[in-house]
């Protein structure tokens, strides 16, 4: 996935602000903008912008089901991970209309929600009790290319135990 840097080098070289880094630290692509220069592809250290090549096809009995709060990507433009953020703007919403604050759980990919080995875990790094904070806290916890300062939120664990089980 993006790992959603506070530096990216994808939003700097955007010449239309496609790639833009929204109030949440969320480094949204808006596809509809997006005019194929493919800029950000090429800065993205991590590799993890795309070019469509190609208009999207699906078998006929996919044809239907698309999710009416995701917009399809036509070729030409650059796609990249949202982390979902199209669940975020739905969990805010309800939120609002509840007239509370958005709950901490409440909003999560649909990678995070549909691994079945639970190796990816999501949440507010701002909070210190958090479980992702807890694990970015870690000894095992590294960020990919450091070095380039980039500061990126997607972060990673070396192998060792994690909840009393060992990982290989």
């Amino acid at each position: 996935p993006c790992l959603h840097c506070d530096n990216p080098p994808c939003v700097k070289v955007c010449p239309v602000d496609a790639t833009n880094i929204t109030p949440d630290g969320i480094v949204r692509q808006i596809f509809s903008r997006c005019i194929g220069c493919r800029y950000c592809t090429t800065a993205c250290p991590y590799t993890r912008r795309y070019f469509n090549w190609y208009g999207p096809e699906w078998p006929e009995p996919m044809a239907e089901s698309h999710n009416p709060d995701v917009s399809v990507r036509p070729k030409g433009v650059v796609e990249k991970c949202t982390l979902c953020h199209h669940r975020l703007q739905k969990a805010r919403a309800k939120a609002i209309a509840e007239q509370r604050p958005l709950a901490p759980g409440e909003y999560v990919p649909a990678c995070v929600e549909s691994c079945p080995a639970r190796a990816m875990v999501f949440g507010d790094l701002e909070d210190p009790n958090s479980e992702v904070a807890q694990l970015a806290r870690s000894p095992r916890a590294f960020r990919l290319l450091e070095e380039l300062g980039t500061l990126p939120k997607v972060i990673y664990l070396a192998e060792g135990e994690r909840n009393g089980a060992t990982s290989g």
